[in-house]
């Protein structure tokens, strides 16, 4: 039987700037780790631009940071792309209060990115890793070991001080001067490394 995908599904507003960012940031981090196929990383809007593609200055700074935003189009967030994640990823904390109406069972698995990030960085190795994943193959070890490191992050919630909504948000650029963007840009790229050490292949 074919292994299953883990799948990470990243959201914002207008899914031209912050989430398409997110995703193939992380869609290129974590093939370098697992290999193409293991983990699909998606992304979606609450009020998305449907049928655009990346917003032209954010994907400039998405490209000078050695990503490809070749091929996206933004799309509206549903009910279904929630459900079928192992892992939520929203620009703020407002994002995430829509993905858990559309399908309240996320609860468990959305996060903020930026809180993400803050939540899995103090894992030790030894937590990221485990022999229950080394019997499986593929995108069914990657998926196992997304869930694993969800299970570890929700876990340290609650264990201290919460993050102010400023540290645990992605500020939004759309329709803002190009400093915005590269605010966005460097509250991502300074969270991305703890969320890739957390998701890549122990």
């Amino acid at each position: 039987m074919a292994p299953t995908l883990g799948r990470v599904l990243t959201v914002c507003t207008g899914n031209i700037c912050r989430s398409p960012f997110l995703e193939r940031a992380l869609q290129s981090e974590l093939d370098r780790s697992w290999g193409r196929g293991a983990i699909e990383v998606a992304s979606g809007g609450t009020g998305a631009l449907a049928g655009h593609p990346m917003e032209p200055q954010a994907r400039a700074l998405l490209e000078a940071q050695g990503y490809a935003a070749d091929g996206f189009v933004a799309r509206d967030l549903t009910t279904a792309m929630v459900a079928d994640a192992d892992l939520v990823l929203t620009a703020t904390r407002a994002h995430r209060g829509k993905v858990m109406t559309l399908h309240p069972k996320a609860v468990r698995y959305t996060f903020t990115f930026r809180e993400f990030a803050h939540l899995v960085a103090g894992l030790t190795d030894e937590e990221l890793r485990s022999d229950g994943d080394r019997g499986a193959e593929g995108g069914d070890q990657a998926r196992d070991h997304v869930a694993r490191v969800v299970t570890l992050a929700a876990g340290q919630r609650g264990m201290g001080a919460p993050l102010a909504d400023a540290d645990a948000d992605v500020v939004d650029p759309y329709r803002r001067p190009i400093q915005v963007f590269e605010e966005m840009t460097g509250q991502i790229m300074a969270a991305l490394p703890a969320v890739v050490r957390a998701l890549a292949r122990p």
